[in-house]
């Protein structure tokens, strides 16, 4: 007899073996005990694991999610059995329900807030700046979430240290490209049912989530074009074989347009006359402002859901526009997402486990500011990830390392 597993953790847990690792090294020392983290991720199964690795390290673990829309009901009833975990979320919520949640969660008073979208880090600052100056420091897992960083950095009301762990090669160079482009394209197609082969898909933005999903969705047969606001990404979306130009002039191309910017109104009332009938609109970056919902409207004379998951915007002149998952992130809020691959996430979240550790307890003594993690964390967590895979790598010489060390004469003789 075949019994169901009900844990709706437990297949996650197969795949995240970093984490796996890190609770079972941290769970007798508990270095984070008497600390609170507070979380604020997209509450789904991979979060929920993270959450695990935090509580067995010790920590008192505050949750909440970044995008209301993208909870997993599951999850949160299994977070709310455990000892030491609070949420402040439930599936369904609207956002004004979601952005209360936050507020009291922050009223708990978080030692460390590891952070999507600087969603609580900006909220402590504008709306709690009491508690914000007992946090000893924060991480920061998102592109867009490093832009509000860098410009509360700017102005000078950052009132604690924060680790942009976006930035560090474990993130981006994995969870960005390959995560954002599978988990993406994934959803675009179980969404549609329709097939990228022999079609024009525009992605805008070329940073690591836009190249991920430029390269991927050609590699899968798909005619690409890029859009972009940055003329070196432009080039290298050049370089690397993809057609770019405005989205002026992508727009009446696309089969399918995916914005993937951090940054709102990529498509808005000036594409809407070039794009074609039965266009698909899909969101890949943040929140949900990528997509002009309300010019849409505004062009609209109907607005009906063919399927599950696809809003159609029936424009005056009879054209159909398409957009998936309500201009949410598609690979998060659609009705069939589950986000990034675990394997992909178990490297994001070993690095915000190591943010979190690292800041706590080995003291570095930083002050207010946004900060790179320290590489030896990043490497540490890439031998991890080799380890679970069985892989080893070679290490530097005596003379290998010294060679790199000598500036002045190297000596190449044999």
């Amino acid at each position: 007899m075949v019994s169901n597993d009900t844990d709706p953790l437990a297949w996650t847990r197969d795949y995240t073996p970093i984490l796996q690792s890190l609770a079972a090294e941290y769970s007798e020392s508990k270095p984070l005990e008497g600390d609170t983290v507070a979380l604020a991720s997209h509450l789904e199964t991979k979060t929920g694991v993270l959450v695990e690795t935090l509580r067995a390290a010790g920590a008192r673990v505050l949750v909440t999610g970044s995008e209301p829309f993208s909870t997993k009901e599951a999850v949160v009833e299994a977070l709310q059995e455990l000892d030491g975990i609070e949420t402040f979320i439930e599936a369904g919520m609207s956002d004004e329900e979601w952005e209360a949640g936050q507020h009291d969660l922050l009223e708990e008073e978080p030692d460390f807030i590891l952070d999507d979208g600087c969603e609580l880090i900006a909220k402590v600052h504008a709306d709690h700046p009491d508690i914000a100056e007992g946090v000893i420091g924060g991480g920061e897992q998102t592109t867009a979430g490093i832009t509000r960083v860098e410009a509360m950095e700017e102005q000078d009301v950052l009132q604690f240290p924060v680790y942009g762990v976006n930035d560090t090669p474990m993130k981006h160079y994995f969870d960005n490209v390959h995560g954002t482009g599978e988990s993406s394209l994934a959803n675009v197609m179980t969404t549609t049912n329709t097939m990228l082969s022999g079609k024009t898909v525009v992605v805008a933005g070329y940073g690591y989530c836009g190249r991920g999903i430029a390269r991927k969705a050609r590699g899968m047969g798909a005619w690409t074009i890029v859009t972009e606001v940055d003329p070196r990404k432009a080039l290298e979306a050049v370089m690397d074989g993809h057609r770019v130009m405005t989205m002026g002039e992508a727009a009446s191309l696309a089969d399918y347009v995916i914005t993937s910017t951090g940054n709102r109104e990529v498509v808005r009332k000036e594409h809407l006359d070039q794009l074609q009938d039965g266009v698909i609109l899909a969101n890949a970056g943040h929140f949900d402002v990528e997509l002009s919902l309300e010019d849409l409207k505004a062009e609209s004379n109907d607005v009906t859901q063919p399927k599950e998951g696809i809003t159609r915007y029936h424009l005056s002149d009879g054209r159909r526009v398409n957009v998936l998952a309500r201009g949410r992130l598609v690979n998060l809020t659609g009705p069939h997402s589950q986000g990034h691959p675990a394997e992909v996430m178990d490297t994001t979240f070993a690095m915000m486990f190591a943010a979190a550790h690292d800041m706590l307890t080995q003291d570095p003594d930083l002050t207010p500011g946004l900060y790179a993690i320290p590489d030896h964390l990043d490497r540490e967590v890439a031998s991890r990830k080799l380890e679970t895979l069985g892989i080893a790598i070679d290490s530097l010489t005596e003379n290998q390392r010294e060679y790199y060390e000598e500036w002045e004469h190297p000596d190449s003789s044999f």
